[in-house]
């Protein structure tokens, strides 16, 4: 909407004229934006909806703006016609006319019955007008400010109305398919965390949905620094929410599908893990009774039986996959496969623990050997003292019980009259050594 110039003296022909173009293409473009105002989706929607809150705070008011802006544009439409009708009289018109139409161009010439100063309601506090008189161009200022905090009321209603809802029917369908999907693998309210979300957050799309039809200006955020009419956006800060937590819980039930598919396959490899833990627990408490017999003087471990515990907990999971509920399944699952593999290390380790002094006479039987097998390269396998300690030191390492102690005992002397005799010898006075001397 345009507004025309400043009054001035009387006009003459041309000036009125001019004016008058003016003012019929001014008209034809105000007629035009309050046609498309009035026929606008959004004014429409308005006046069908059922409005709460702020929306319908600003949308009665905006109402009694629209009503008064056509009283506005009916009273400029009869002063111009009233114009034209004058102008049209004489093709040369007279002083007096002119001054008739200076007057009805620019002075104060329009009568509107109602209206007041600021298009809003009445004040309490001031005094009310039964009619104002405006000049045409207060008249075009008037309704271009009316024009546009109704279009700017219009437009943000209908912007979130074209931004949210549909929006909203999306998740919601994504909702619905997630809920069935949680249904089909047991997650169900009451009985799982997921459960119970997916039901707030239904509700909470409903809450949103119902307020965002009925009261949609409460989610319109206007632009800074913006004064054209619908500068701004929704804002959607509950709506991506509540979309995040729903990826939330998809991504749980998606974990809980895995578990429905790889149920078995984790199953039968914590049986194995369990199995081989028994195995090598039962092996533990055969070595330990070989250890008690064959070895003397020597403390070992006792040995645990398997764990009655975890058995029961495969066992409980394999009903939970009997009985389809995956949501129990999936955490036992998880539990289960790291309590399996720190009983097969305990296992393993108790086995190490009872099978130590077997190793240690293991050793001792092979450094007894190697020593042997060196004196013998050397051509020494015939010497009286080694012959002596090397049978001492075997019947030792081979007899049941063997004192692991006195075994390594005589196994060190072995090994020192061994290098005694592979040393250089180097002539002594004083005649011969006794080698006997540390028997």
């Amino acid at each position: 909407m345009s507004v025309t110039g400043p009054p001035g003296p009387v006009m003459d022909r041309d000036e009125v004229d001019r004016a008058l173009a003016r003012l019929d293409a001014e008209h034809e473009a105000i007629e035009t934006s309050l046609l498309a105002l009035q026929d606008h989706a959004g004014r429409r929607l308005l006046e069908g909806a059922r409005l709460t809150g702020v929306t319908e705070e600003r949308w009665s008011a905006t109402e009694q703006r629209i009503t008064l802006l056509w009283a506005y544009f009916d009273a400029y439409a009869g002063a111009l016609n009233t114009a034209r009708e004058l102008r049209a009289r004489r093709r040369w018109p007279s002083h007096d006319d002119l001054a008739e139409l200076t007057e009805l161009l620019r002075g104060e010439s329009v009568t509107v019955a109602g209206a007041s100063t600021s298009g809003a309601s009445p004040s309490l506090t001031e005094p009310a007008k039964l009619t104002e008189r405006f000049t045409l161009e207060e008249l075009v200022s008037r309704m271009n400010d009316l024009y546009a905090h109704s279009l700017d009321m219009v437009v943000a209603a209908d912007a979130v109305w074209s931004a949210l809802p549909a929006r909203i029917d999306l998740l919601a369908a994504e909702l619905a398919r997630t809920r069935h999907l949680a249904h089909s693998v047991g997650v169900r309210p009451g009985e799982h965390p997921a459960g119970d979300d997916l039901e707030r957050i239904t509700r909470s799309l409903t809450a949103l949905r119902e307020q965002v039809i009925s009261d949609p200006l409460a989610f319109w955020q206007r632009a800074e620094g913006s004064s054209a009419p619908g500068g701004g956006r929704a804002h959607t800060d509950r709506y991506d929410r509540e979309a995040r937590a729903l990826e939330e819980v998809r991504r749980e039930i998606e974990a809980v599908l895995t578990v429905r598919q790889d149920a078995e396959a984790r199953l039968g490899r914590l049986r194995d893990v369990l199995s081989r833990a028994d195995r090598t627990l039962a092996e533990a408490r055969s070595a330990r009774g070989e250890v008690l017999a064959k070895i003397a003087a020597s403390e070992v471990p006792a040995v645990s039986g398997p764990s009655t515990a975890l058995q029961e907990q495969l066992a409980m999971a394999s009903d939970f996959r009997r009985h389809a509920q995956w949501h129990r399944l999936s955490p036992l699952l998880e539990s289960l496969e790291e309590k399996a593999e720190d009983e097969l290390l305990r296992a393993r380790e108790s086995l190490t623990a009872v099978t130590a002094p077997l190793a240690v006479r293991a050793e001792l039987r092979g450094r007894l050997d190697a020593y042997r097998a060196k004196v013998a390269r050397h051509g020494h396998a015939e010497d009286p003292l080694l012959i002596e300690r090397y049978d001492a030191a075997r019947r030792m390492l081979w007899s049941a019980p063997c004192d692991l102690r006195v075994a390594e005992q005589a196994v060190l002397r072995y090994q020192r009259a061994a290098a005694e005799v592979l040393a250089p010898r180097v002539p002594q006075q004083g005649g011969p050594t006794d080698r006997r001397g540390d028997a």
